[in-house]
């Protein structure tokens, strides 16, 4: 096997017979399937408990993918209004930390610390690994833009930035789409799809405009009103 490496990072494309320049192009080898990875921990798992800090750590370079989608995840929960304030924070504070260039994600040590129950953790991945198998045959490694993975982030995270600020604006309906739209990107981010990627940040964008339209509409009617 032989990797490349440029100026940015760790090169994001492997391949044992084209050169960087060619493979930048080509169709990525698809990475450890996070499913796998996630089955892999729970196998494994020797100790009474699954610590947040080993979960990072079996991701490795995966992390900000996946620490992306629960962050937006959350954001689709029906919590009460204003609960963005709190909830939108982790998708600005990850997206930062794509941009700034982090190899993993950074999480304050008494989240690093906190567990979950080994045989708790081996019940939710299996409820919860055949239905990631299944989204996992839908985005896979195709039309990839990026040659490195660490260019990947920086620009999914400028994405991503975008998103979480529009998420964390404390106004009705404003959260749900972004974070959507971020949380497919997050997935395609994943698998290296630059279909999926495509698809989620086009909706991002179109529903951020669609929404800043709506209250600039609704803020000329309120104003006729009272003018």
């Amino acid at each position: 096997m032989r990797s490349a490496c440029a100026s940015g990072g760790e090169m994001f494309l492997e391949t044992d017979e084209e050169p960087v320049s060619e493979a930048v192009n080509a169709l990525p080898k698809r990475p450890r399937a996070l499913s796998t990875v996630l089955e892999d921990l729970a196998a494994k798992q020797e100790g009474p408990s699954v610590s947040v800090r080993a979960i990072r750590d079996a991701l490795a370079d995966r992390s900000f993918a996946t620490f992306l989608l629960l962050t937006c995840l959350f954001n689709l929960l029906p919590f009460p209004p204003g609960s963005t304030l709190i909830l939108g924070i982790p998708i600005i504070a990850v997206a930062i930390q794509m941009v700034c260039g982090r190899e993993t994600v950074w999480l304050p040590k008494f989240f690093l610390n906190m567990s979950l129950n080994a045989k708790t953790f081996g019940k939710l991945t299996t409820v919860i690994l055949p239905r990631m198998r299944k989204l996992e045959r839908v985005i896979r490694p195709r039309y990839w833009p990026f040659a490195t993975r660490r260019i990947a982030e920086r620009n999914i995270g400028i994405i991503a930035l975008l998103f979480g600020i529009f998420v964390f604006i404390p106004l009705p309906f404003t959260n749900w789409l972004p974070a959507l739209a971020g949380a497919v990107c997050a997935l395609a981010l994943s698998e290296r799809d630059g279909i999926w990627l495509a698809i989620g940040t086009a909706f991002g964008f179109l529903s951020m405009l669609g929404i800043g339209f709506g209250y600039y509409m609704g803020g000329v009617a309120i104003g006729g009103m009272f003018g």
